[in-house]
């Protein structure tokens, strides 16, 4: 059976993962221009959000690693017995690792262009362009942290059902030799 504590301590990763990512949307970047008589320049606010999306990379990934080291990432280990709790095991593994893949690129694209702060100056009276953050790049990965929690889960409920099933021949194992 799937343990419970691991399924709550996953959880829990999980919602802070969810949690931060939900905050560096909140809080990402902006950007005034500043002028100073003859130059115009960007200002930004602080950066807060950068690190708030690389903490929840982080917790994701912890999260994503605790459930593939305790189902030995379905490859390692004895053969899971033939049932629909394996076929769903393998179709959740694989639908975890895309939600998980798709998420963590949002939140370290989001973290890396975040970050990113135009040094530019215009000499000429035009005000600079002073690029920020798209909005939706940080909620985009706190929506595939959330698909990720819910499908790693379900994947290893699966993985432990179909894996805690011992194969039952009965008594009769096959055609017997001895009335030839």
């Amino acid at each position: 059976m799937a343990s419970t504590l691991l399924l709550a301590l996953v959880f829990v990763i999980d919602l802070i993962a969810f949690a931060l990512a939900v905050a560096a949307e909140q809080r990402r970047s902006t950007a005034t221009v500043g002028n100073d008589g003859k130059e115009s320049y960007c200002v930004y606010d602080e950066d807060i959000a950068t690190g708030l999306g690389v903490g929840s990379f982080l917790f994701l990934l912890l999260s994503q690693l605790l459930i593939m080291v305790a189902s030995r990432c379905l490859c390692c280990g004895k053969a899971m017995r033939p049932s629909g709790s394996r076929a769903w095991a393998v179709v959740l593994f694989i639908t975890c690792w895309v939600f998980f893949f798709i998420a963590e690129a949002c939140l370290l694209a989001g973290s890396v262009r975040n970050a990113y702060h135009t040094k530019y100056k215009n000499l000429l009276n035009n005000p600079p362009s002073c690029e920020t953050l798209r909005k939706g790049v940080f909620g985009a990965g706190a929506a595939f942290v959330f698909l990720t929690a819910i499908v790693s889960e379900l994947y290893y409920v699966s993985y432990s059902k179909a894996n805690d099933a011992t194969v039952n021949y009965g008594k009769d194992t096959g055609v017997r030799m001895g009335n030839l």
